[in-house]
């Protein structure tokens, strides 16, 4: 498949609803509310425009990518990370690689934008092949319980996580 991953543009957004929307509508681990989610981050501080990547097939949207400021946050200190949260492709191209490449893509973007690490809470067994370890291994937490093996983290400049531990704190929009 050619697959084209550029920016989102605000034309694209009501296009990117529907994919968010039909993406999560069957899967059992959603609230089904990420379109939401999405909407909400859009207009908030955490939002980085060059973070939020569609893919197009044939001229048509068929995938989104975001990724959000986030913070670390211990007794002492406070540290910027980023948050991957969704990554949505239409049903019917899911499984031939859109996911990977807006992953990829939303990787090296985040890079050359300056950041160094991404934490995302998701699928045990898709993330790892990203390079994505499990939090814990790095010392930090969510702040609410969820599996270990769920909550992930990746280093895009290594050792960027080494002598970081805390708390992860989202922006409200996520409503936690």
């Amino acid at each position: 498949m050619n697959i084209d991953v550029q920016q989102e543009k605000k034309s694209d957004e009501a296009f990117v609803f529907e994919i968010i929307k039909e993406a999560f509508q069957d899967k059992e681990y959603s609230d089904q509310q990420e379109h939401f989610l999405v909407e909400r981050l859009r207009k908030s501080d955490a939002f980085i425009p060059q973070l939020s990547l569609i893919a197009r097939f044939e001229n048509q949207i068929i995938g989104h990518i975001l990724m959000t400021k986030i913070k670390i946050k211990n007794q002492g200190n406070t540290y910027d990370s980023l948050a991957l949260a969704p990554v949505s492709v239409l049903p019917k191209f899911q499984g031939k690689g859109v996911g990977t490449q807006l992953i990829k893509e939303a990787h090296k973007k985040a890079k050359e934008l300056g950041f160094d690490s991404i934490i995302l809470l998701g699928h045990k067994n898709y993330y790892p092949k990203f390079g994505y370890k499990q939090a814990h291994t790095f010392d930090i937490e969510l702040p609410f319980d969820v599996p270990k093996e769920n909550c992930m983290a990746i280093e895009l400049t290594k050792g960027a996580l080494k002598n970081i531990s805390g708390v992860i704190e989202y922006p409200k929009e996520f409503g936690l």
